[in-house]
């Protein structure tokens, strides 16, 4: 799979039911990410999360928010919440550009891990691929610990104009360290080795995408496999016709 396929594939199967991930708010829980069909958004007190991921899955993720949360008392903690529940709504919506312009004020109120995320889940879908990455950097740098912010900082890297696979490598072995159970993510971690010609190694990640639920990872499988056949059987020949 060259980048270009893969840019192809996360620009056909991200949106908003693509690999980013969202969350939705509630006051003072703390939500966990779930799995439906392409990164659903689930309850709790969290940021949406969008891309994400997965280029290459049908399931949208959430992601956690271990970012402390003031008490109910503070009005500029209620104000941020509920434009972080407003923002996930207009997202739901599909009104990317409104859920925006909530996520930034719930970020200017409140900068914390969780408004970021979302925000950066906006620019994603509204292809300003710099400022998501910005948003996401800003993100990890408040909660190193979120895969799922990892992985949607990869997939930003790998379909910005300039893409550096390099980086989203970097992302992606990190989210998959954190998450190591995670088919998504061994999903797109492979898909990004296999791209970039590390064969042996995107191989590993599409196995374990497999073990892990992703039934369509075993064409890669094959895929991937029979690349590294032909490539053994160059090197036989070539080595044949020097001797």
């Amino acid at each position: 799979m060259s980048l270009s396929a893969l840019t192809r594939t996360a620009r056909r199967i991200t949106g908003l039911n693509g690999m980013i991930k969202t969350h939705a708010v509630s006051n003072h829980v703390v939500c966990r990410r779930t799995v439906s069909t392409f990164f659903a958004h689930p309850k709790a007190a969290v940021q949406p999360r969008s891309l994400g991921s997965s280029w290459v899955s049908n399931s949208r993720r959430w992601a956690t928010s271990v970012t402390p949360h003031s008490t109910a008392s503070d009005p500029a903690e209620v104000e941020a919440l509920r434009c972080l529940e407003q923002g996930t709504a207009k997202l739901e919506e599909g009104d990317v550009q409104g859920a925006k312009l909530l996520y930034q004020r719930s970020a200017e109120i409140n900068r914390n891990a969780s408004s970021l995320f979302n925000l950066g889940v906006t620019h994603y879908h509204l292809k300003e691929y710099d400022e998501a990455i910005e948003a996401w950097k800003e993100s990890i740098a408040l909660q190193p610990s979120s895969p799922d912010a990892h992985t949607n900082l990869a997939s930003a890297y790998i379909i910005s104009p300039v893409s550096r696979p390099d980086l989203a490598l970097h992302h992606l072995q990190i989210a998959s360290s954190l998450s190591p159970e995670d088919p998504e993510i061994a999903f797109n971690h492979a898909a990004v080795l296999e791209a970039t010609g590390r064969l042996e190694e995107a191989l590993t990640q599409y196995q374990r995408s497999k073990d892990f639920g992703v039934e369509r990872a075993a064409v890669h499988i094959r895929n991937v496999s029979a690349k590294i056949l032909g490539q053994r059987l160059k090197a036989e020949e070539a080595e044949k016709s020097e001797s």
